[in-house]
């Protein structure tokens, strides 16, 4: 996807505006032909600024003429003003929809298959009002505020003000991480403590950690005192959990300055990763507490889907069709989807035996030899008195000794 994202990029700079205030003065300074893009001259200044700036532009001649002040020039630069505005909405207008043809040329390239035909979905009431709230939330999940309040005001989606409270608060935490303010994130760790050490997570300690490294490498001869302080008031209630990982910081401090620290042992500690990986953290557990899931539902839908998922099954489908065979299994794909790490959320065994996927109802028994089987092949393969002869050695157990598997 990263050739459409990058023309969609470009379409997004083209498209932008800035809301600074225009005059005469600022208006007739403007450049008509600016930056090269692609090698050709292009301007780059939007349209709505063009036509912002020829608004004020007339706007303040017609007050300078009303009071008295205008000069013949200032009336002669009117027509001037109108035609280089208008020029300059054309050339921009020619951009924009040259780059809407790249932007589809690309997801031609990218999507080779044509979008399969499916039944007309989201026709009930319940199934609308459905989808309309998933969009809300969508919104509201990826901090598009204002467009999520627009999109309830002009839908029947209907959204608790206490869920838009909630995300609010999210984006208000992540905003302050940003700006490397912790506070924030370390009170609402403090209020759902409880929740936090039912998950295991490290995600207070993982604040702390960040403050602490931030203060021994904020100055220059450095200087420890600060970030022993800190430890001695923040990290010394974690020790008990976390004394291997406190250790740590405090014995990175004998390889400063930051460059040796970089080549030391304790070069993970000089990663920036160290900070920046605190806010998508902050905002699983934030999600996993609300009961939401951790990545934003309809962005799945999108990459899953649109990588390729409804090609393949469709294709499938119509080979099914033309062999005259049925989808025989509910809760399982006739054909294998290739999924990215981020999108696997759960191991998958197949048995060697029966080719089959592992369920809660046929899980995966490993035998004394190691070689692991589905249990009703485990059962087919007993023999008298519950020997079994392992398919892919020479070595025979006991059923009843099998062990269940956990991946």
């Amino acid at each position: 996807m990263d050739g459409p994202l990058k023309e969609l990029d470009k379409l997004q700079k083209l498209t932008a505006f800035t809301s600074e205030p225009f005059s005469l003065h600022s208006i007739l300074s403007i450049p008509t032909a600016v930056a090269l893009n692609g090698g050709k001259g292009k301007h780059t200044t939007s349209i709505v600024d063009a036509l912002d700036g020829l608004l004020a532009a007339l706007r303040d001649v017609k007050e300078r003429v009303e009071s008295g002040t205008a000069s013949e020039e200032d009336v002669a630069n009117v027509a001037k003003i109108v035609e280089e505005r208008k020029k300059e909405i054309e050339e921009r207008q020619k951009e924009i929809h040259a780059s809407l043809g790249r932007v589809g040329k690309a997801l031609d390239k990218k999507f080779t298959n044509s979008v399969p035909e499916m039944p007309s979905l989201f026709t009930s009431a319940e199934a609308q009002e459905a989808l309309q709230r998933t969009i809300a939330l969508h919104f509201l999940r990826t901090g598009q505020f204002s467009t999520a309040d627009t999109f309830l005001e002009e839908s029947s989606a209907d959204v608790p003000p206490e869920t838009k409270s909630q995300f609010r608060g999210l984006y208000r935490v992540l905003t302050a991480l940003r700006g490397q303010d912790i506070a924030p994130a370390l009170n609402w760790c403090r209020e759902n403590r409880v929740f936090l050490e039912k998950r295991g997570s490290p995600l207070e300690f993982n604040l702390h950690r960040s403050q602490f490294m931030r203060l021994l490498l904020a100055s220059n001869p450095p200087n420890a005192i600060h970030a022993l302080l800190y430890a001695r008031t923040s990290l010394q209630p974690l020790y008990p959990v976390y004394a291997t990982e406190i250790n740590r910081l405090l014995a990175c401090i004998a390889y400063l300055p930051l460059t040796r620290l970089q080549s030391s042992p304790y070069a993970d500690l000089a990663s920036p990763s160290l900070h920046l990986d605190l806010e998508p953290m902050f905002a699983k557990e934030y999600c996993a507490n609300l009961g939401m899931s951790r990545q934003v539902p309809l962005r799945i839908v999108g990459d899953i889907g649109g990588g390729g998922a409804l090609a393949r099954i469709e294709k499938g489908r119509k080979v099914m069709r033309e062999r005259k065979s049925e989808w025989s299994q509910t809760d399982e794909l006739p054909i294998e989807i290739p999924l990215p790490p981020e999108n696997r959320y759960h191991s998958i065994f197949a048995c060697p035996v029966s080719k089959e996927q592992a369920t809660s109802s046929n899980p995966p028994m490993m035998m004394t030899c190691g070689h692991v089987v589905a249990s009703d092949s485990l059962a087919k393969l007993a023999k008298s008195q519950g020997r079994v002869k392992c398919p892919y050695c020479p070595q025979e157990s006991q059923q009843s000794s099998a062990l269940k598997v956990y991946f």
